[in-house]
């Protein structure tokens, strides 16, 4: 038992950030803890993260909330992954998909077996011959009639769903051992941060409306004492969490905890973002598509689809950039394009003295793989499995800042991977990004992967072996040979294996309804006044 417990929270900014952070804490705390949430309707949400990652569902569910009822309310659609189209080269497509790729077999992880049929088939073929595959599943014009038997991602049932348009909610393929859909939301973010603020209508969350003018902070040891609002209200607190955004007003303002800038390896400075006329199909998949000097991103919504153009302004004027994001719209522009500065990177500490930073506060990576929103739940998890009492010990934060600087180093490796993995040389921008030099972790992990088509997940970071198997075949890394191990099969042995998973994802996908189909049954929204 505690003998000095936290009593009060004071969380200063409200969105998602903000209000995740409430709800959860209210949730798994109780009404032992006091929380007052501080923000202000006059202050406008930056609102990029409307696209997210399977863990979102966890959030969810611990909250208690009915799965249907969120993404109507947040005019949503669901995501089976990201479409990343020209990153390699122009003309190059490729899927993230969340879920497994095809199954282990024995001791041995699945790419290997593949590696080992698209290199005899290859061999089989002849180099240079029509149809010949090469080792990312790829086939000339000529020979796109072989590409099933050596496409990576007809061994993903959420990339053959997502392409085929089609979504449902499945478990398992059948009683076969192959894992079924595994999804996330696309989601207005606003509209999230509106739910999650009405579902928090806890009697231990109290929300106060107003501007943080100053923050006080205790002579004896620097710690945060008290806020003080417009309205000359000042609330005092035990624990201050940091939802204000890029501004930081507690972790940089007052505390001049200091940040990391990563801009060496993640050269994107800036975005335009604009609603756009929601057209059909209504895709169950993000859409990333590189631009001559960055990328753009396409978020279907039930009322609206979701546009951003991310880029880098030393290789691109703010109107050129605006000019090409209108151009390249699939529907009638809804509003002004908005634009967004930043500075990627990390706070050097995201838990200073007796304040925890999160969302925006902490640090900023741009939306390539929706890690946003994620950031803000593992952020908030972290903090409840290390809650401190009032005397703060410093193990603590030490173990906090430690998990948390893992996290998005791991995160900013994976990033950096899309730019650096790139064949293109078409513009300037691409030209920079293949000189990229790459962090240590990063280095190694595509060496390793060259050399012998192994991949080993980094501790608990958050993207998996399947994820890092994609993203390199997809944008081109080839493996120079499989473990030997795939070679104890015979070959009518790995032929049945492949066609048999192939087989089973095929049926699987038949037999959902199209992703608009599906949204319209159960979780139709209501139309925007």
């Amino acid at each position: 038992m505690q003998t000095n417990p936290i009593q009060r929270v004071v969380i200063v900014g409200g969105g998602t950030a903000g209000w995740m952070t409430a709800a959860l804490l209210a949730r798994a705390m109780g009404p032992q803890l006091e929380i007052a949430l501080i923000e202000s309707d006059e202050i406008g949400i930056v609102g990029v993260g409307e696209a997210t990652i399977p863990q979102i569902r966890l959030v969810n569910q611990f909250l208690g909330l009915d799965e249907d009822e969120v993404v109507r309310a947040t005019q949503g659609t669901f995501k089976l992954g990201i479409q990343f189209n020209d990153w390699g080269r122009i003309g190059d497509s490729y899927m993230h998909a969340f879920g497994d790729v095809g199954l282990p077999l024995g001791l041995l992880a699945f790419q290997h077996y593949w590696l080992r049929d698209v290199h005899g088939r290859t061999s089989a073929a002849g180099a240079g011959s029509a149809g010949a595959a090469d080792v990312h599943g790829r086939t000339s014009a000529a020979g796109a009639g072989s590409a099933g038997a050596v496409d990576l991602w007809r061994y993903s049932l959420n990339a053959q769903a997502a392409l085929a348009n089609r979504f449902a909610r499945m478990d398992k393929v059948g009683s076969s051992p192959l894992t079924g859909i595994r999804h996330a939301y696309h989601l207005d973010a606003g509209l999230y941060g509106r739910y999650l603020r009405q579902h928090c209508a806890s009697p231990t969350v109290q929300r106060t409306e107003g501007k943080v003018v100053d923050v006080r902070l205790r002579a004896v040891d620097g710690f945060i004492e008290s806020v003080l609002l417009e309205s000359g209200e000042t609330i005092a607190g035990d624990l201050f969490i940091d939802c204000s955004g890029f501004r930081g007003l507690l972790i940089e303002g007052a505390l001049k905890t200091g940040y990391e800038n990563w801009q060496q390896w993640l050269p994107c400075d800036r975005a335009m973002v604009v609603p756009s006329a929601r057209v059909e199909p209504m895709r169950p998949y993000t859409q990333a598509n590189a631009r001559p000097a960055g990328w753009q991103w396409r978020i279907p919504l039930q009322h609206r689809s979701g546009n951003g153009h991310v880029y880098c302004s030393q290789f691109i004027s703010d109107d050129e950039a605006t000019a090409l994001l209108l151009a390249n719209l699939e529907g009638e522009a809804l509003a002004e394009p908005r634009p967004l500065r930043f500075t990627t990177g990390m706070r050097r500490q995201f838990w200073n003295r007796n304040c925890v930073a999160l969302g925006l506060s902490a640090g900023f990576m741009e939306p390539l793989e929706s890690t946003s929103i994620h950031l803000i739940q593992s952020g908030v998890s972290r903090l409840l499995a290390l809650f401190p009492d009032r005397h703060f010990d410093p193990t603590l934060s030490e173990e906090y800042n430690r998990q948390t600087r893992f996290e998005y180093e791991r995160i900013r490796d994976f990033l950096i991977l899309h730019y650096r993995a790139t064949e293109r040389s078409d513009t300037a921008f691409w030209r920079h990004c293949a000189q990229i030099e790459m962090p240590p972790g990063l280095a190694r992990k595509l060496a390793l992967f060259r050399s012998s088509g192994q991949i080993f997940r980094d501790g608990e970071e958050l993207f998996t072996e399947v994820g890092w198997l994609q993203v390199m075949l997809g944008q081109r890394v080839q493996p120079a040979r499989h473990h030997a191990l795939a070679d104890a099969i015979s070959p009518a042995q790995l032929d049945e294996f492949l066609g048999n998973i192939r087989t089973l994802i095929n049926r699987a996908v038949d037999s959902m309804p199209a992703h608009t189909r599906f949204v319209a049954e159960h979780c139709k929204a209501a139309s925007p006044h």
